[in-house]
């Protein structure tokens, strides 16, 4: 029985070493990929901390949604990754500081794609996957790269979406001046039930009047 006793207990221990083992390695993995986006991020001082300001924002409102735990942590993982793609973009184009012309836009919208492609060798992380290849879907199927509308967009996307438009109006571009935080707002109210989701729409004006703050 004593020996029984001890090879089970000993069971447990090795399981609960790969268990470890196994957390240890998804974050190696995802600190290892957001450094690769945060190095993106960190040649262009307009869109420094965009992503880390996404996966905020997106953490909090899958909380205001109700969404489990693991998927809050899922979708701020995908939130801090979202851009990650653009480093499959040709530089010339993400630094142009003028309009796109066509060439150029179809080079960009393949962003998504290619980030989804970069995390797609691990499982873990088939979820975030899909709302990286689909936060630039559109509520109303005018989105890319599949033209997605509504439900058909992962709810996980139809936050990040959100949260990116909204950061990349509040903060300044070479194109325009950053938006207010009331304007921004007015403008996610405006877009809400066509290009955004209504639900996430008014799941931030929720938190922003909850708090005061984005």
């Amino acid at each position: 029985m004593a020996a029984r006793l001890a090879a089970d207990l000993q069971g447990l221990r090795y399981a609960e070493d790969v268990r470890r083992l196994y957390h240890q390695l998804r974050r190696s993995i995802c600190q290892s990929l957001l450094g690769l986006a945060n190095a993106l991020e960190a040649k262009d001082v307009c869109t420094r901390g965009h992503s880390e300001r996404v996966g905020a924002s997106a953490r909090r409102l899958g909380a205001a949604l109700g969404l489990p735990a693991d998927e809050i942590d899922t979708l701020t993982q995908a939130g801090l990754l979202h851009d990650i793609g653009k480093i499959g973009v040709p530089e010339a184009v993400l630094r142009k500081r003028g309009a796109l012309d066509p060439g150029e836009w179809a080079l960009m919208r393949q962003h998504p794609v290619i980030g989804a492609q970069i995390v797609a060798p691990f499982e873990f992380f088939a979820d975030g996957a899909l709302v990286i290849r689909h936060h630039h879907e559109r509520w109303d199927g005018s989105g890319y790269p599949d033209g997605l509308a509504a439900g058909a967009i992962p709810l996980g996307a139809r936050i990040v979406a959100v949260a990116d438009v909204l950061d990349a109006l509040t903060s300044e571009r070479p194109y325009r001046a950053a938006l207010s935080v009331d304007a921004a707002l007015a403008y996610l109210a405006a877009e809400a039930g066509h290009t955004l989701d209504p639900d996430v729409v008014a799941a931030l004006l929720g938190v922003v009047a909850a708090d005061g703050t984005l």
